[in-house]
């Protein structure tokens, strides 16, 4: 037989560590190696019988100072200092055990029979407008609801569920694993603690069925793509009383044609002539809410942008709104007529004048110098 293992290292805490220390060592040790997470583990099976055996010794004040003076051999014959003593540990560790594995050890599992109802996702894709302005639509959905011919008893009009004769309406079956009983779900009513000998024929014992269903939603006006709807208590049905679930819709916006958005500023681009961006000139742009007057200024560039104050989209959480930014785009003329070739050519002969000019002025004086 190979010697006990020292009972810090066990539980990998240092010999001066107190009370919490010891707790918290001991819940994170119990749960890597209990059981139910690994079935049929032999060692995991050992390990975790070492660690309520030190846990044990080690929560006791009075075992603790005899484990520290004369080691395993000064437990002997002390009450809790081997398997004896485990009971104890399983009991003050029930609330461990239940929260993570089900159930409570040297008791009856604690559980509630009512479950709230799953949530349901549905995803929308609307129109640029509708995102901008809001929408009230309807959508279908097929969910769970409970059963109205049993009124989600499951069972037969004029029956009623029978008590599990397995578990005998605990919910649970115990399981030997050692020196310890674990208690886990019965496999026969599914922790329910209750069977259907003479189903209902409408939902078949599953006291729910499903339902097509439209449900009415108001789109706010701002929304975008990513945007997430809650609809309280639209989603599945509970179970035995349980609440029901929520629906959430989630938002897809189209592409425009012609706006781009840009978080609450709405983005455009319009074409203007050389001549227009030149001489400067009033165009018509559009807007959300119908067309704009734009004034564009003498000598406007390509890639200069206009902003139209208040034009954009609304905001979600404010009374606040975007605007709209124009950018411009130069065109060329793909033909022209003789009397705008004239101009063009008198146009382009007083503007070469000038440049040239200017390159003249740019280097009179720079001839005949070295370049080092």
């Amino acid at each position: 037989m190979s010697p006990k293992r020292d009972y810090y290292d066990i539980l990998g805490v240092n010999r001066d560590a107190d009370a919490a220390e010891l707790k918290s060592a001991y819940r994170k040790v119990a749960l890597k190696f209990h059981p139910d997470r690994n079935p049929g583990d032999k060692q995991a099976e050992e390990n975790f019988k070492e660690a309520a055996e030190a846990y044990s010794v080690l929560s006791d004040s009075n075992k603790r100072q005899v484990y520290d003076q004369f080691g395993h051999r000064g437990l002997e014959g002390i009450s809790g200092g081997g398997p004896s003593g485990f009971e104890d540990i399983f009991s003050s560790f029930g609330d461990i055990f239940e929260e993570f594995f089900g159930f409570r050890s040297g008791g009856r599992r604690s559980r509630s029979s009512a479950q709230r109802g799953n949530d349901l996702r549905y995803d929308l894709a609307i129109d640029f407008m509708d995102a901008a302005f809001g929408l009230e639509t309807e959508i279908s959905i097929d969910k769970m609801e409970t059963c109205k011919t049993c009124e989600g008893t499951g069972a037969k009009a004029g029956t009623h569920p029978e008590t599990c004769p397995q578990c005998r309406g605990s919910g649970q079956f115990v399981r030997t694993q050692g020196f310890f009983s674990v208690k886990s779900t019965c496999p026969n009513c599914r922790g329910e603690g209750r069977v259907i000998a003479d189903p209902c024929p409408e939902c078949r014992g599953r006291q729910q069925v499903v339902v097509h269903k439209k449900v009415s939603i108001k789109i706010p006006a701002g929304v975008d793509t990513g945007s997430k709807l809650r609809l309280s208590g639209e989603g599945e049905a509970g179970h035995n009383g349980g609440p029901p679930g929520d629906l959430y819709v989630f938002i897809q916006v189209r592409p425009h044609e012609f706006f781009q958005r840009r978080n609450l500023d709405i983005i455009c681009s319009i074409e203007l002539s050389f001549i227009q961006a030149a001489l400067g000139d009033e165009v018509t742009v559009p807007t959300i809410n119908g067309e704009e007057a734009l004034k564009i200024p003498k000598g406007t560039q390509y890639g200069d942008v206009f902003r139209l104050n208040g034009k954009g989209l609304p905001s979600l959480r404010s009374n606040s709104r975007g605007d709209q930014l124009v950018q411009v785009e130069l065109t060329t003329p793909k033909s022209i007529n003789k009397r705008q070739e004239e101009l063009l050519k008198e146009f382009l002969k007083v503007d070469s004048e000038k440049l040239t000019k200017k390159i003249k002025r740019l280097f009179k004086g720079g001839a005949g110098k070295s370049v080092h």
